[in-house]
Order: C-alpha cells, then structure tokens, then sequence
C-alpha cells in the first residue's frame, strides 16, 4: 500500500500541471454501485473493500469518504498511513478539499469516473479558493496497478420477451416521445442497467449483475450500441440491427458525442437495404430530422461522466435524471409475475438452507437448535468438523443452483456471526471468516440473479439460548419491518415520508440503524435499483404502482451482533374505504417467503394485529413454498410457520 501511495504520489507531481491532490472514487465509467474486477481502483489503493467510498490523496495525506454502512467495517480494513471519513459525520470530500488545499490547487480526476453532479459541485465548492479540477488524459491508478486484472470478453446475450415483458420497438417509441416533449433531438445513456433494459440485452461483465460495459445513445431517428464489437456475434448484431439499432466500438462513443453536439451523427446502415427498412418499420418512433427543431442532448449528471459532458455545448444540454430510470423501475405485469415466481423458488432454497443449517447447529455444535431455547451441549461439539461463515454461505448457494432460471448471485452473500453481523455490508473471507457459534446470532443477507427476476433476503436466527436484550432488539426490528410492509398512503408519497414508520419501534427504546430501509430491485437486472428508495436521506421521487422495494430495518450493536429483516415488496393499488382529495392510495405486497425465528421473538412485545399478520404470513409461506420441499422440510416448515398465541 505504500509503494502504491508513493508510485501515485510520484506521478502527481510529475503530471503537468503537478497535482496537489487526486480522487480514486469508487466507480467505474458508468457510476456503478457495482464494478468488475480491473474497476476496483479505490480498492486497490487503499485496500479498502465496501462497494461505496472514495479515496482522496493529496501530498502527504490519504483519506477515505464511506457512509455508515462501512464505518466498522473500514476502521478494521484501513491501514494507518489513511484516515477514515464517516459520510454524515466528518466534512464532505469538496467541503474538505476547498477547506484544507492550498489555493490554486490542481485536483486530479479521471474524467470517464466522476458524474457531470459530482464534477460540478466540486468546481462550485472550488472557486472561493482558486482551486481547479484537472481532467487526466489517462488514468493514474492504472499506470501504477501492475497486477491490474484484464478485460474480460463477454458475450452479450438477448433478454427473451417472455422475460422481458416489453419490445426494445416499444420501448425505444416511448423514449422518443419523451425526447419530444423536452425538445431534445438525443439521448446519452451511460447506466448499465439503463442500456441493457432498453435494449433487451444481459451480459456478464459486472460480477453479480447480469449487463454489459456498454453504452447507448439514442437519437430521434436511430439508436447506437457502443460495445467491444468482440462480444457482439452475428446473431446478437442481426437482432441489434433489426431493432434499429447500430453496433459500434465502445471507445467510438467519446468521437461520436462531439458529433452529437453538431447534429453529425449518422447511421452507417441508413437506407442500406433489408435491416434497415426493418427497423424503420418496427413502430420504434423514429421521428425524421427535419421535422423537429430540437436541439437538446438529454444527459443523466447522476451517470453520465464529465468526459462525454466536456464534448458537448453546455448550452444544449439537458441535465436531468433519465427517463429510463422510472420506466425500468415500472414493472410491466410480465415481470412481476416472473418476480413472484423467482421468490417463491427463492424462498423455498432459504427454507432448505435453515433445514440443514438447523441440522449442522445441532450435530456439530450441540446447538439446541432452531426452535428448542436451552443452553448449547458443550459435549457435543465436534473438534474435527467446522462450519464457517463462507462454507455455510457456499450451501446456500448451492441450495438456490438447483433452482430453475438459476444465473447467479445477485450480490456477495453477507453470511456473518456475531460480531461480524454489526458490520452492515460485512463480506467473508475464507481464510479469515468466523466459524458459526450457537451461541451467537447468525445474520444472512442474499440474493440470486434468475432469469425471471432478482432476489434479496435477510434473516436473523440464534441455534442456542438468545439474551433478553436480543430477543428485545429482534423484536423491534420486526415491529418496524410489519409496520412499514402494511402502510396504506396517497398517490405523491415518497419513500422519505414512509422510512419513520421501520424506525419508530426502535427510537422508543433509543435504537436506530445507519442505512436506508428499501431500495428498489431489477427484473434480472441490478439489485438495487431506483430511481426511488425509503429512507432518512430525502429523495423527492414518488413511490408508484407495479414499482418493487425491500423493506429491510435492522439494529446492529459493534463488537457484539448485527440484526437485519428484508423481504421484497410489490407496491400495488389499495382498495380504501375512503378516497380523500382523489389521490388513490396504494400499498404494498410481499413476495419474499421465509419463516422469521419464534423463539427471537418477544411475544409480549407484539399488538395483537402485529401477532395476526405475523400468523397470516406464515401460513401463506406454508402454503406457497410447500410443493419445493420434500417431506422432512415441509415438516421443517410446518413447525416454524405454527400458529403463535400470546
């Protein structure tokens, strides 16, 4: 770590102008919560793993930016020659460079990974001091990581319709209607998932979420695919060009703005014949040139970089959130119903892993187990078998495999005992996890990637004889997460005003989390998806109908233990009895199935309409997950999902 510090250090001052810092952040050229391997610079630098921070490095300082997710986590990973910023906390990463640079410094960055929003807040927070941004014609991180890993050459593969729900046709009319509207002539879109979703296309080159390291631009009368061409077959460039849509190099999207900003750039296969008469007749909106006088680029500031943005007239730009983020998040019925299938199998894989976990607890460990609440049999305890926190988490794995439509994780599964489990995005190492303790709480947190949906689950359990306090602390968790899973609201409602309603349980007894309550969740796509969320940070985008969102409160203690309960919500129309002010109201509905543990539960802490639904819950788990499990499960099933009374 410091031959790294010191090779980059080297290059600031030899770069012209010599930098008097540089940023590292976290994402790769299309702002990803998620990046491939040879993406991980910030990682590389400071060693640091969390999936969001950012690394600042000036002359004789490294700091690091992460939010209340990774404090713990960051304080462990963290070597002594940096120092740890708690986002929300410590000062902003431009409050602190305008603060503590000198004036007139230059403060590098790679252009293609830092956002127009980032870049520009940056440059406000600059000018009372004289300092600037200095775009780096290469990435310095790159020229010192020797060991980086190559790029790796995945096939893009086409999303079938029955999965998809809609046609790229239909789609691409719909965007070019929304063109229209805001006088725009074009579109850059820059998010992975965004450009996958349009186009009907998955790929593998984000480790746990099926896209593609591509980007997109869509004009009024044609659509590009900026992609390595090496991962394009001729059946993938057929279906492309049928649907309108050109292939090109991925680094040709950089020349092809700055044709953008001139109204330049052309189609190669305009009027060429077979394809090309296809796709102007597939009913995908193309709108003729001349019969528009707009003359706007629509450009995402939250994904497009300030690389593709310096190309353009910034007087013809439109920096507004893309329209693509709400239509994805808008699920059509084709996809909700794959999105109820793939939980149900989902479901039925978490049940089998509690099954045999339960077993493992009580044959290896001398656990009392799942459902009895007595001391551990300390005699019992094999001294040659273990179970970890990595090998427990492969089985799971392996439980969701034999799933139909089975792709993949849809994140790094947070299989974590104890103190482990108060790291919020805590992620096991085989060589340095813990082994599971029945005496100990034991929090999972996963997802799968299948072809008719994406998953994600948390739940808490204890094999032994849990305390009072986490009894009470599991309780309140599961308070706020009924609560905010039965909420009826109006129409307009964002998830800010909601995110209370998860946490109140817990504020009664002065408890709180450091992490939003819910975020979206993609039809075989990423597994967090907005454009909306619930939780205390405010997002002004309202909670809509057919939108999905996880519901997900916790309470984690450091150096003790962690709880966290997350099922996936559908948000859906409700039938009030009142209709006041004519807004609608809706709801939500759960499809995530899974027993939550009895004996976590204090019962006398429960309203009796917390107790009925949780009863109601478990019934219809019964119910739904019962033709995937053979007998012993089922009965399994059965004893976890009884009936509880006060």
């Amino acid at each position: 770590m410091a031959d790294t510090l010191s090779a980059l250090r080297s290059l600031m001052a030899s770069h012209s102008p010599p930098l008097d810092a540089l940023v590292v952040p976290s994402e790769d050229y299309h702002q990803s919560e998620y990046v491939s391997a040879r993406d991980k610079r910030r990682e590389f630098v400071s060693g640091f793993t969390g999936s969001a921070g950012l690394a600042l490095i000036t002359k004789n300082e490294a700091r690091l930016w992460t939010d209340g997710r990774y404090f713990l986590q960051a304080t462990q990973q963290l070597s002594d020659q940096w120092q740890l910023m708690r986002i929300g906390e410590d000062p902003a990463v431009d409050v602190w460079m305008a603060d503590n640079l000198p004036e007139d410094s230059a403060i590098g960055i790679d252009p293609w990974c830092v956002s127009i929003d980032t870049a520009q807040k940056w440059e406000r927070a600059f000018v009372k001091k004289q300092q600037k941004l200095v775009q780096t014609s290469t990435n310095l991180v790159d020229e010192v990581w020797k060991s980086q890993p190559p790029q790796e050459i995945n096939p893009v593969v086409v999303h079938p319709l029955e999965y998809a729900g809609r046609s790229v046709a239909d789609k691409l009319k719909d965007l070019r209607k929304k063109l229209v509207q805001v006088k725009a002539h074009s579109i850059i879109i820059s998010a992975l998932d965004e450009v996958c979703w349009l186009y009907n296309i998955r790929g593998t080159d984000v480790a746990y979420s099926p896209v593609v390291h591509a980007f997109a631009i869509v004009t009024l009368n044609s659509a590009f695919f900026y992609v390595d061409k090496r991962k394009v077959s001729s059946e993938i460039n057929s279906y492309l060009e049928t649907n309108g849509i050109e292939v090109r190099d991925y680094k040709a999207v950089s020349s092809d703005v700055s044709l953008l900003a001139s109204k330049l750039l052309k189609p190669s296969f305009e009027g060429k014949g077979t394809k090309a008469e296809i796709a102007n007749n597939t009913g995908n909106g193309t709108i003729k040139a001349e019969e528009s006088n707009n003359d706007l680029t629509w450009a995402d500031p939250g994904y497009c970089c300030y690389a593709l943005y310096s190309k353009l007239n910034p007087d013809k730009v439109l920096l507004q959130q893309s329209p693509l983020a709400l239509a994805k998040a808008l699920k059509n019925p084709i996809e909700l119903e794959g999105l109820k299938n793939s939980h149900i199998r989902d479901g039925a894989a978490v049940v089998q892993y509690h099954v045999w976990l339960d077993k493992q607890m009580q044959e290896m460990y001398g656990a009392s187990g799942f459902f009895l609440e007595e001391e551990t049999d300390k005699k019992k305890h094999s001294k040659t078998a273990k179970l970890t926190e990595v090998t427990a988490s492969d089985k799971l794995e392996g439980f969701r495999a034999s799933k139909e439509n089975f792709r993949g994780l849809s994140f790094p599964t947070i299989s974590s005992v104890g103190p482990n489990a108060a790291i919020i995005h805590y992620s096991p190492n085989a060589e340095t996890c813990a082994e599971l303790d029945p005496d100990r709480i034991y929090l999972f947190d996963s997802g799968a990637q299948y072809l008719d949906g994406t998953t994600d689950i948390t739940r808490t359990v204890h094999f032994g004889k849990p305390s009072a306090h986490e009894k009470a602390c599991y309780t309140a968790v599961l308070k706020g997460h009924i609560a905010l899973g039965n909420a009826r609201f109006p129409n307009g409602t964002n998830g800010h005003a909601l995110d209370i309603l998860a946490r109140v349980p817990l504020w009664k007894d002065g408890l709180d989390y450091r992490h939003g309550t819910g975020h979206g969740i993609g039809s075989y796509l990423n597994v967090h998806e907005g454009p909306h969320l619930i939780s205390f940070r405010p997002r002004n985008v309202p909670l809509e109908d057919s939108m999905t969102v996880t519901d997900e409160p916790g309470y984690y203690e450091d150096g003790n233990f962690g709880i966290r309960l997350e099922n996936v919500l559908i948000i859906k129309k409700a039938d009030t009895k009142f209709n006041f002010g004519d807004k609608g109201y809706l709801q939500f509905e759960h499809i995530t199935w899974a027993p939550y543990q009895r004996k976590l539960i204090d019962v006398s802490l429960l309203t009796p309409e917390e107790l009925e639904w949780l009863n109601s819950y478990h019934a219809k788990c019964r119910s739904i997950l019962d033709s995937y499990l053979d007998e012993s499960e089922k009965a399994w099933l059965k004893k976890a999902t009884e009936p509880i009374s006060v």
